[in-house]
């Protein structure tokens, strides 16, 4: 048992889908707002059946694939565990970023499993379409929109600390294992999230390791550490992620291969996750310095218009509801121009 896994080895399981994964209902799932794990998902793609096989024939196939474009890729130093983070100082990011082809990627992996000290890599979320199109005709999920966009995460023993997406997410094992281990959003003040604009590949990360939880710099780790979910995912397997849901995820072995997809359910043209990171960024910038009784009026504020029921504006008449209305391709283009013209 190493380090990470005595730290979570008392996490409540993730709860796991009962049914046919064949017959997966995505509305349902999302509808219930909380992670799922989904075994057997994709077991049937060829590309897992190689893997189950071998890492060898996994890795001769993406060879095959390989279009040669240079893609993503993080070199991690040996003396950080395979941790994606920062320096000891915070000065910089612990990692090194290149630009290669899958099948020099996968030539370095198989030489650094080798060697007993070895670097960390990782192919970092790389568009399917990009590198490996011929994976794209029969490696598909049938209940999700053709439209969304596979991605690709490759790599040997590493970790990708505690961060979350502002997407829905399905996370396919397609070689290795690993573990993930996840937080409800409530958890953010137990997480100890560094900086939102100086982050591991532009997502802010907890700065607290979860394989020490005795660190006297995050006391409060522990509480967060006591509401964890946890589960190991082979190949073939998957993870239903909602948004905002913290999470971690150990690649386990000398050859790990992971696709997900990341999709919004607002179903309005020109809707993306972006418009909800923005306004954060717009929050931060309007209501941070403000004394605490400004911040308490805006908030309520906040609350009623933005979280609140719809029925705080059934005294307005329907037609006169304006940009407080449904959200159509109109009001948000309202909601824009408003937004323009107080700044």
């Amino acid at each position: 048992m190493n380090a990470t896994t005595a730290a979570i080895a008392k996490s409540a399981p993730i709860e796991e889908y009962a049914g046919d994964p064949r017959k997966f209902d995505l509305a349902a799932v999302i509808a219930r707002g909380k992670p799922l794990v989904i075994r057997g998902l994709v077991r049937d793609w060829p590309i897992v059946k190689l893997a189950l096989q071998s890492d060898t024939a996994f890795a001769q196939r993406l060879g095959e694939l390989d279009n040669g474009a240079d893609v993503t890729t993080l070199m991690i130093a040996p003396d950080a565990d395979g941790l994606i983070g920062y320096s000891t100082d915070m000065g910089e990011l612990n990692y090194q970023h290149f630009k290669v082809p899958i099948t020099l990627g996968l030539q370095r992996l198989a030489g650094y499993s080798q060697r007993e000290h070895a670097p960390g890599l990782v192919i970092q979320s790389v568009p399917l379409r990009e590198c490996l199109p011929g994976l794209l005709a029969d490696h598909v999920l049938p209940f999700l929109d053709p439209g969304i966009e596979p991605r690709l995460w490759m790599g040997n023993r590493t970790v990708t600390p505690t961060h979350f997406d502002s997407q829905q997410n399905i996370a396919c094992v397609v070689c290795g294992t690993r573990r993930f281990t996840l937080f409800p959003p409530g958890q953010l003040p137990n997480l100890y999230v560094g900086p939102l604009d100086f982050a591991p590949t532009g997502a802010a990360i907890s700065m607290a390791r979860l394989d020490r939880p005795d660190d006297p710099r995050y006391p409060r780790l522990k509480l967060a550490l006591a509401a964890a979910q946890a589960a190991d995912l082979d190949e073939g397997d998957a993870i239903y992620i909602p948004p905002l849901w913290w999470h971690h995820v150990e690649s386990l072995e000398q050859l790990n291969a992971l696709v997900n997809y990341w999709w919004s359910t607002v179903p309005v043209p020109g809707y993306h996750s972006g418009h909800a990171r923005a306004a954060l960024f717009h929050c931060l910038l309007a209501f941070h310095a403000l004394p605490p009784a400004e911040q308490a009026a805006w908030r309520n504020l906040l609350d009623y218009y933005v979280f609140g029921d719809e029925d705080a504006f059934a005294h307005i008449p329907e037609q006169r509801r304006g940009v407080l209305g449904p959200l159509t391709p109109e009001t948000m283009e309202q909601l824009k121009q408003l937004a323009r013209s107080n700044l």
